[in-house]
């Protein structure tokens, strides 16, 4: 009886694994022959858990790229960045500064008036040794106090001309300040435009995802009935995974195109706020020469020209009156003496003072003023052609973008239809994932292309706006607006 318990429990044990390795064997076959033909809920998820792995307490999605409640149009930033920028601040300090120094030049024609007290105790050389003990004694000098009295009264012209100079360069400032103004706008603009992009972008990637995701869904299903092989699925998966990539990045690019906005306006830790408009094409109708002609009467930087060659030319003639002399008018009372109040004194007098003169260096001060006159001359003329260069090239890139958007639009729009008709190929299963995933690629980057394009549209009218120094309204808009 033990011996066949024995046999029985070793059969046992010979048997089990033989069979649990037979059945492990027929199930690696099975699978092997199932390869393709089972979805696996671990390998292919619901269309929503298709994305990038992200770490615990790790985000790159930004919740809700418009979540303030402020609201702000292109013309709200504008007037912030006018209140707000410190290159505008810096410019205005420099124009009060200016202010300043025309009344330092001014200054000259005013009286000059001095103090003086003092004390000095008194021994002379000369006395001491010419009279012995006599001659060399102290004494005490007081001044207890001597005030004079100073008017110049005519300097032939010098000071005019320092005044002028001076006001020439406040005018200068005054100007500079319209040109910081001018690039601070159009800097806002172009960033502005680069947020409403960066929204665009968005918007496309989120479309793209939800496109993807019917992809996704759409195999997936074909997969689960046996229609279409596992190879769809996988490509739609992939799909859907590089999709929501991108949304990632789109709402990182709008993180970044806020802080850009903010920093042109002068507001760096301004919080999140919604914008309230999106890219469109508003008509430009001027010419290049229209365009030439209303910079001459609003550029900045062409208006300053003149005023900077006038500044090199008061220059010069400031330094060829450096043998000139002034006429002046003083008037001097002291009181002290051996003691503080002992005695009093007075002198009155008019002057003709003669400069000290150094024929060399007035020379050559008037040889290096008359080479600033006519290096201003050139520069002045290089600045005219660059700015005439500046506009034609903005120009051009305007016109050029404005051309551009009607075939950008056809592209989207054809684009549009491939994706629908490649689409709904595939969704009556006549269709390849390679057909649907070009299309839907077309279809992406014929959006982006267009929204891009729109974009350097707006920006090259910003462009040209600042090279012009004036805005740009179409009259028609201007009419509508009215009514």
């Amino acid at each position: 009886m033990g011996k066949k318990l024995l046999i029985l429990a070793l059969s046992f044990m010979l048997i089990v694994p033989f069979c649990y390795a037979k059945d492990k064997n027929k199930t690696n076959k099975e699978n092997i022959k199932n390869i393709g033909n089972v979805i696996q809920k671990e390998e292919y998820p619901e269309a929503t858990n298709v994305a990038p792995y992200i770490k615990d307490n790790e985000t790159y999605v930004v919740e809700g790229s418009v979540e303030k409640n402020v609201d702000v149009t292109l013309n709200e930033c504008i007037r912030y960045a006018l209140g707000n920028n410190p290159r505008i601040r810096e410019a205005m300090e420099d124009i009060l500064a200016s202010d300043a120094r025309v009344k330092q030049a001014w200054s000259n024609f005013f009286p000059k008036l001095t103090w003086q007290t003092g004390y000095t105790r008194i021994k002379q050389l000369q006395l001491a040794d010419l009279l012995g003990s006599q001659g060399g004694r102290a004494y005490n000098y007081f001044v207890l106090g001597q005030v004079s009295l100073s008017e110049m009264l005519y300097d032939f012209g010098v000071t005019q001309n320092r005044v002028t100079i001076r006001k020439l360069e406040k005018e200068t400032y005054k100007t500079t300040l319209t040109s910081v103004i001018n690039e601070v706008i159009m800097n806002v603009k172009s960033d502005y435009f680069n947020l409403l992009y960066a929204y665009d972008k968005r918007d496309v990637a989120e479309d793209t995802v939800k496109k993807f995701e019917l992809f996704y869904n759409q195999a997936k299903a074909f997969y689960e009935i046996g229609v279409n092989p596992k190879v769809d699925v996988t490509i739609a998966e992939v799909n859907l995974s590089n999709a929501k990539l991108e949304l990632i990045q789109a709402n990182n690019a709008i993180d970044i195109a806020i802080a850009k906005l903010n920093n042109s306006m002068g507001l760096p830790y301004q919080t999140r706020y919604n914008i309230k408009e999106r890219l469109q094409y508003y008509p430009v109708n001027i010419t290049l020469d229209e365009a030439i002609q209303v910079a001459k009467d609003s550029r900045p930087d062409l208006l300053v020209l003149d005023t900077k060659i006038e500044t090199a030319r008061q220059n010069l003639q400031l330094s060829k009156k450096a043998y000139f002399p002034n006429l002046s008018v003083e008037g001097q009372f002291a009181v002290g003496g051996k003691n503080p109040t002992s005695t009093y004194g007075y002198n009155v007098g008019g002057y003709l003072n003669f400069p000290t003169i150094n024929g060399m260096l007035i020379k050559n001060q008037i040889s290096e003023a008359r080479a600033n006159y006519d290096r201003e001359v050139a520069r002045a003329e290089k600045t005219r052609n660059s700015i005439y260069l500046e506009i034609q090239q903005a120009y051009y890139t305007l016109d050029e973008k404005k051309n551009q958007l009607p075939v950008a639009f056809l592209n989207v729009k054809k684009a549009k239809e491939n994706y629908e008709l490649s689409y709904g190929r595939y969704k009556v299963g006549v269709g390849n994932p390679t057909e649907l995933t070009d299309a839907q690629v077309a279809y992406q980057k014929a959006q982006l292309s267009y929204y891009n394009t729109l974009y350097q549209y707006n920006t090259a009218k910003a462009n040209l706006e600042k090279a012009i120094g004036k805005n740009l309204v179409d009259r028609d808009m201007v009419i509508n607006l009215e009514k």
